[in-house]
């Protein structure tokens, strides 16, 4: 079964908005206070995480969550680097402190939901997929549903997986990753012009990546047209050169 990894969260969502100041010029400018400085110490952790400065990273996500033990943002951002580095068990702790600490944050839920369903917790991580999606100020609760999807997917519960998937279609029926992972499913089932059908309309809205055309191929491939499926491949290795998916099509 083909999976695609849907559970990278973008650690930018996490940014604090607004900057703090770092400036020292005047000798009787009042001292940031822990939560302020905690904040900037979270935005300069994300930016370090974003670079792969993974030392740096850590030192400011924990500093931070030290200064102000009770900003989300902060857990968040921390966990994902837990997660990063290997360190399950502290990663766990943090997202589900998150989590905790802002019941009503879907991207909270979310993060939380993705890490569950990475270790394996598939059931729990799609009960906080749900919280999410069913969160009425949550602006796409389609990225939440896909999730929940591959979720499903991977337990293995197909006509969930696609349940969800198509969920998440009707609230945004041009949602890139939906798209794809119906294309998926429905290949993987042997609907090969169904696949077609839905690879067409995520070609219609979203720009071409390795994964895609990967998927394209293998779609016209097991559709019987080698012509289609040499162009996707052609386009595989002249757009995405050093990618995985064209190394691996010398090996196929």
């Amino acid at each position: 079964m083909h999976k695609f990894g849907l559970f990278l969260v973008c650690a930018g969502a996490l940014l604090v908005t607004g900057c703090v100041s770092t400036s020292t010029s005047t000798s009787d400018a009042p001292a940031a206070s822990d939560k302020e400085a905690a904040r900037f110490n979270v935005q300069l952790g994300i930016s370090y995480l974003q670079r792969g400065n993974l030392q740096d990273a850590r030192e400011k996500l924990e500093r931070a969550v030290q200064q102000d033990p009770s900003f989300p943002s902060a857990h968040a951002a921390l966990g994902l680097l837990y997660e990063r580095v290997g360190e399950m068990d502290r990663a766990g702790s943090h997202l589900r402190r998150a989590a905790q600490l802002a019941p009503d944050d879907a991207s909270m839920l979310n993060n939380y939901g993705g890490f569950l369903c990475r270790r394996g917790e598939r059931q729990a991580g799609i009960e906080y997929f749900n919280r999410a999606a069913g969160n009425a100020f949550y602006r796409t609760p389609e990225v939440a549903l896909t999730n929940a999807g591959v979720c499903a997917r991977g337990i293995p519960d197909i006509e969930g997986a696609e349940a969800y998937f198509r969920r998440a279609l009707e609230v945004n029926r041009t949602h890139p990753e939906a798209l794809l992972q119906m294309a998926d499913l429905k290949l993987a089932a042997g609907e090969f012009f169904n696949a077609r059908a839905f690879m067409q309309r995520y070609e219609a809205v979203a720009t071409a990546t390795p994964v895609s055309l990967k998927l394209a191929r293998r779609i016209e491939l097991a559709a019987g047209d080698s012509d289609a499926a040499a162009q996707y491949e052609r386009r595989l290795r002249q757009e995405f050169p050093e990618s995985e998916e064209s190394r691996r099509l010398d090996n196929e």
